[in-house]
């Protein structure tokens, strides 16, 4: 196979929301650098939503993204604590997926802690292939051709065979 047509993980972002600011957000803060070894960044709320108690520019959640060798070894954690299955509708048509993560005592090492509480995540994986940058570079930018763009059924694959992941249709 062409090495310049193998998929490649370009980056992993974990995402927690929290709803609120506050003593639950420093504690899913906790949580993120725990399980990733990074330090996460605060999610801005972007508007007013009196109904859930949300003000604009309050930090309502915590994020962070991994690249490299980190997002690989997160991702291979994150998909088993997310029970090593998927289903065909969380992949796009460009060879992106996402993931939820219900509990973060799914991943190993965490432990149930009554002031902390459970906190779910959403796990977003952004794929591409070798070239990708021609279509972003700031100089000579060019299209990238339609044999070298990735596909859900590329993705399906590199998953699969990667990290042994069950894809199952969409029910």
């Amino acid at each position: 196979m062409n090495v310049m047509l193998e998929p490649r993980i370009d980056k992993v972002v974990v995402h927690v929301g929290v709803g609120e600011s506050g003593q639950r957000l420093v504690n899913a803060e906790t949580i993120l650098k725990t399980i990733t070894h990074q330090s996460p960044v605060r999610s801005i709320a972007k508007k007013t939503l009196p109904n859930f108690g949300i003000k604009k520019n309050e930090p309502i959640g915590a994020k962070l993204t991994l690249r490299g060798k980190a997002a690989e070894e997160f991702l291979a954690i994150a998909l088993k604590a997310a029970g090593n299955s998927l289903r065909k509708s969380q992949f796009d048509n460009q060879g992106n997926f996402s993931f939820g993560i219900e509990e973060h005592t799914d991943f190993p090492g965490m432990r149930y802690d009554p002031e902390i509480g459970i906190f779910g995540m959403d796990v977003t994986v952004a794929m591409k292939r070798a070239g990708y940058r021609i279509a972003r570079r700031r100089v000579c930018q060019k299209k990238i051709p339609s044999r070298q763009r990735l596909g859900k059924d590329d993705t399906l694959d590199f998953v699969q065979k990667k990290f042994g992941v069950v894809v199952l249709e969409a029910a």
